[in-house]
C-alpha cells in the first residue's frame, strides 16, 4: 500500500513524514571584484591627454602653447633683470653724483652691484620659478579638466 492509501483507511494513523528543520540563516558574504576603474568613455580629457601622447595638430599646438608661455615668461625676467641691474651704470654715467655717494662707507655702486645684486637676482629667480609652475599647473589643469 503507498502512503496515499494508508492515510484512507480508518483507524490507522497516518505516518507525518518528519518536517526539515528550517536551516539557520547565514548572510553570504559578496565578492566584489573591481578590474579597472569605470569612467566615461570619450570624455575630452581622455582625448586631450591621447592627442599629446600621439602627438598629433592639437597635441603639438597644446604643447607649443605651453613652451611659448613660458619662453614668454623667462623673456620677461630677463628684460627685469636687464634693466635692474644693467641699468645700474648707465645711472652712474648719466648722474655721477650718484656714484659718489657712500653709505657706511662704501661708495653705493659697490654696495649695489657688489651686495644688492645677489639678493635681488635670488627673488627674481624664486618668482621665476615660481611663475613657471603656475604655467605648468594651468596647463596641467587644461589637459585635466573635464567635459562640460
Amino acid at each position: 500500500m503507498t502512503g496515499a492509501d494508508e492515510r484512507g483507511v480508518p483507524g490507522r494513523p497516518a505516518e507525518v513524514a518528519p518536517v526539515p528543520a528550517p536551516r539557520a540563516a547565514q548572510p553570504r558574504r559578496r565578492t566584489r571584484i573591481v578590474l579597472a576603474e569605470v569612467s566615461r568613455p570619450g570624455s575630452r580629457a581622455d582625448r586631450t591627454r591621447s592627442e599629446l601622447t600621439q602627438q598629433t595638430r592639437v597635441g603639438e599646438t597644446l604643447v607649443r602653447g605651453l613652451v611659448r608661455a613660458q619662453l614668454a615668461l623667462a623673456l620677461r625676467m630677463s628684460l627685469l633683470v636687464l634693466v635692474g641691474l644693467g641699468g645700474l651704470p648707465w645711472l652712474f654715467a648719466i648722474a655721477p653724483s650718484v656714484g659718489r655717494v657712500t653709505v657706511l662707507g662704501i661708495n653705493l655702486p659697490w654696495l649695489l652691484l657688489g651686495v644688492a645684486a645677489f639678493p635681488f637676482l635670488i627673488a627674481v629667480g624664486w618668482a621665476y620659478v615660481r611663475l613657471a609652475e603656475r604655467n605648468e599647473q594651468d596647463f596641467t589643469d587644461l589637459i585635466q579638466r573635464p567635459e562640460r
